[in-house]
Formats: structure tokens, sequence, C-alpha cells
């Protein structure tokens, strides 16, 4: 394709036909789920690869689902052998998933015998066979944490491999929903298949191929003029988790960002080592949180493919916190260390450009695992709750939001009282958490659960014992609490609860940013 106006139009036409089928794909996929994890707090994402598994495509759904399937697909499309009607499930944190909640189902397409490319789905289930209700138990190594799926054959050649479907919801409490939650996402790949089938039909397989290579070009330009805003050097930074849920404090999170003009290396060497806990990551995961900060400075038109991220080289030490090996426990690493991984990146950035970059936000998901596998009634609940976000030099943080690597909603509480044994008796903002400054950090959030029926809940969270930082002067946020009938819980911890109990979670606010007026 030649540069020419006529062919720039075309191009942007051509990207974002692309990116309509991921978002066909998600409204399918939510509006047939069962779960309401999936259905009603949107925990799932979508996206379109080209044949070599390189990302050409994603919509706007969960940064941590959708860096990490970018940086791991390459390795799951080469190990394989592809014909029309295959389908693979995968959720192996250490074979191209995250954690093993999140399930992939990957599918090609093929226009006659030609494979054009692949669309994926990954969607959190809330039960994926551990012991623990919610599947986000304080687990010590992978196997305690659920079914583990190698990249498997789901469907080959359009026929469904019962013994595999079976065995996954034999390891399941509730398999109406799992089935109806696996049904939601077969069906979403089937639509992206046929989509990208029919746009590849209407402007040729050849020039399909040839646009998809264009579109990763013309992402690289627009990837390499918006981060040559940042000055050549080199910046550090090193923040800390609170613990790993076991006994180990203070963990420690250490980069060194490297600009060069041809390209930017992030070396996470003096990461502390991994844990016995489960705030483990594996790598895909570390390079989503990397690829997120740095998508956050390129222009919204930017393509989201594999060319806007080409130029970002990461290195991290085999073993440690954020490139760990089999079998180490990784529940908490997709949610509170990417997070936190996010803060350092952006920490080190901070130094090179503090007039684009914020404070930190509330530096987690605050996640919620809760359920019972006793008695009548067995469920399953999870969710993560929103907190403040960090200010800029140009706005104060947001109150009551979710921030960089989740992007999900909060469960309404009408949907959450009728599907489980709980009620909502709070729900509001977190008044004067957030980090005072010329900009003042956002507020965190209060909700409190009272508990019907006897359960167990188990809480993964961050920033209780290290506030959210301020920048530029700016004051921290206020860590966050969790309390149990207003005892203090640890920031990971599970607890059995009975019929009245409530459980009280107040989230961090977001920093400050510059000195405080008076």
């Amino acid at each position: 394709m030649s540069q020419t106006t006529t062919d720039a139009i075309e191009l942007s036409l051509f990207s974002n036909r692309i990116n309509a089928v991921c978002e066909q794909m998600g409204a399918l996929l939510q509006r047939a789920a069962f779960s309401p994890n999936i259905r009603d707090r949107l925990d799932f994402s979508c996206a379109v690869f080209d044949p070599q598994g390189e990302l050409c495509a994603q919509a706007a759904h969960i940064p941590v689902h959708l860096g990490s399937m970018a940086y791991a697909m390459r390795d799951i499309v080469a190990s394989l052998s592809w014909e029309p009607g295959d389908m693979v499930v995968v959720n192996d944190p250490y074979l191209g998933g995250t954690h093993l909640p999140d399930v992939t189902l990957i599918a090609p397409a093929f226009v006659g015998d030609q494979l054009v490319g692949f669309v994926a789905n990954r969607a959190h289930h809330a039960d994926i066979g551990a012991e623990s209700p919610g599947s986000m138990p304080i687990s010590q190594s992978l196997e305690e944490e659920g079914m583990l799926l190698a990249p498997s054959y789901l469907y080959k050649a359009g026929q469904r491999n019962e013994a595999l479907f079976e065995n996954m919801l034999a390891q399941t409490t509730n398999a109406v929903t799992m089935r109806g939650d696996f049904a939601a996402q077969v069906s979403a790949n089937h639509l992206g298949v046929k989509r990208l089938c029919q746009l590849a039909e209407s402007v040729g397989s050849e020039d399909f191929a040839q646009r998809l290579v264009a579109l990763n070009a013309y992402a690289q330009r627009l990837a390499q003029t918006a981060l040559s805003i940042i000055p050549v050097g080199e910046y550090a930074f090193t923040d800390v988790m609170d613990d790993d849920g076991l006994g180990q404090t203070d963990i420690r999170i250490q980069l060194s960002l490297r600009v060069q003009p041809d390209g930017i290396e992030l070396d996470f060497s003096g990461t502390a080592g991994q844990v016995a806990g489960n705030i483990n990551c594996p790598l895909s995961v570390t390079a989503a949180a990397a690829y997120y900060c740095f998508r956050c400075l390129m222009p919204p038109e930017t393509p989201a493919c594999a060319g806007s991220f080409r130029a970002l080289h990461i290195r991290a030490p085999k073993g440690s916190l954020i490139n760990a090996e089999r079998p180490a426990a990784v529940a908490a690493g997709n949610v509170e260390t990417s997070s936190r991984i996010v803060d350092v990146v952006l920490g080190a950035l901070a130094q090179a450009i503090p007039d684009v970059i914020p404070a930190a936000s509330h530096g987690g998901m605050n996640n919620l695992a809760m359920g019972s596998h006793e008695g009548e009634r067995h469920w399953d609940y999870y969710e993560t709750i929103g907190g403040g976000m960090g200010a800029s030099s140009k706005a104060d943080g947001l109150s009551a939001v979710q921030t960089h690597m989740t992007n999900t909603l909060n469960t309404p509480i009408e949907v959450l009282e009728m599907n489980y044994p709980l009620r909502v008796t709070e729900y509001a903002i977190r008044s004067d958490s957030g980090g005072a400054g010329t900009r003042s950090g956002g507020d965190g959030i209060v909700r409190e659960y009272e508990f019907l029926a006897p359960a167990q809940a188990t809480l993964l969270t961050e920033r209780r014992r290290h506030a959210p930082w301020g920048l530029q002067g700016g004051e921290a946020g206020k860590a966050g609490e969790n309390c149990l009938n207003g005892e203090t819980l640890g920031s990971k911890q599970a607890v059995r609860v009975k019929a009245g109990d409530r459980l009280r979670i107040a989230t961090p606010g977001g920093g400050g940013h510059g000195k405080p007026y008076g």
C-alpha cells in the first residue's frame, strides 16, 4: 500500500473495522454469559491476532488480560497445528495465561484453506475448582489455585472434546453457570471468526495481510513519536508490595528505565525473588503492566496492535517476583503485583516527564472472593473494588474508580443481593482519603457486606501498610483498611463468617500532586 491520503483513510477505516470485530465479540459475550462476574462486572477481554500470533486489535477491555495475551500468543500459535473449526482453551499462567480463573479460548479464522488470523477471548471464572470459594485462595503453589489447563483443543475441526469439557465442569461447584459462561465464550469466538473472515474476504486475503503489516507499521510510527517526549537517559524507581500473605513483607520491585533514541529497556534486576505466597507474576503479566504504562502516553488513535510495543524491551531475572517459575503461586500476581509494577514504571517515568505522569493511584484491585461449598446451596463470587486515582499536574484524581490494570465495573447491589446470600449495608466514597496537594488525589471507596448465611471470604489486597505516594510535594493517599465486625484484618487473609457478620473494606485514596496550598 502506497502512503497516499486515500491509503491513510483506508487504513483508518480498516483499523476501525478490525476493532469492531473485538467489540462485537465482547457485546455477545457479555449478554450471553450466566455469571454476574462476566455479565455485570465485565471481567473479560477480546482480541484479534494475525496468523503468526501478533496482536492486531483489541477492544478497550482489561489491560492485564490483553497485554499478557499480546506477549504470549506467538508461542501458543507456533506450538499447535490449526484447521477450521478448532478452538483451544488455556489458563496456564506459565504457558500464556495470567492466573487460573482467567480462561482463554482461541480460534483460527480461515478463508478457504488460508489462515488469515485468530480471535481470542479471556474471561474470569469465579469458580475454577479451587477449594476456597471464589477460587482466589491464600495459596502456596499453583496446584492449590484450581484447575490447570495447558493449551488444549476444546474443539477440533468443529467437534467438541467431550471428555475435556466434562472434566472441566466436574471440577466446579456450579456446573450450570460454567457451562453457560463457556457457551458464551465459544459463541463470541464463532462470531469473531465469522466477522474476521468477512473482513478478509471483502478486501481480499492478500490485501488483508498487507493491511495488517501497514497497520503495525503505522502504530510503530505513532508510538515512536509519542515516546520521543521522554528524554534520553536512565531513570530508577523502587516500590514494595505490602506482603505475600504468608509472613514476608516489604517485597521489592526495582526498575532501571533506560531510554535511547531507538528503544526503551525496562530492567527489573534487583527485584526480589519469587515468594512463598501468591503474589508472583509470570513474565506475560509483567509485560502487560509495562505495555499499559507506555500505551497511556500514545495518542488515542494509535492502533492497539503489536507495532505499538516494538520499542519496548523487558529484562526480568528468572525466578524473581515478576518472572516467577513453576510451581509458584500466582493468583494475586495478576491483580495486585501487576498494579505495583505500574506504580514502579510510572514512578521512573515521573523523573523524566514530571508534568505528564500522575501520582500513585490506589494501587491494587482490592480483591474479594467469597462463597460456600457446604450445605445445600453452593456459591462462588469474586469482585474487585475501586479506589482513588492519583492526581496529576493538570487535574485532581477521580474518586471511587477502577484504575490502571483493571477496567471492570462494580457489581450492582441489586444483582449481588439477588444472586447471593449477601446484603450491602454501606457503599460510599471514603471521604478525605485522597492525598492533599495542589491537585488532590481521589478518594477511595467503603463497601460493607452483611452475610446472611455462613460462608468463607478471602481478601487479596494491597496498600494497607504502604500508602499510595504523591508527587512533586503532594501527600500520600490514605492506606486501605479491612475489618470484620470492627476488628482489623490483614491485607491478605481468609476468614470464615457466620450469618450476621459484617465485612468492611475501605480502599486507599490516590496520591496528591504538588505542594498543598497554605
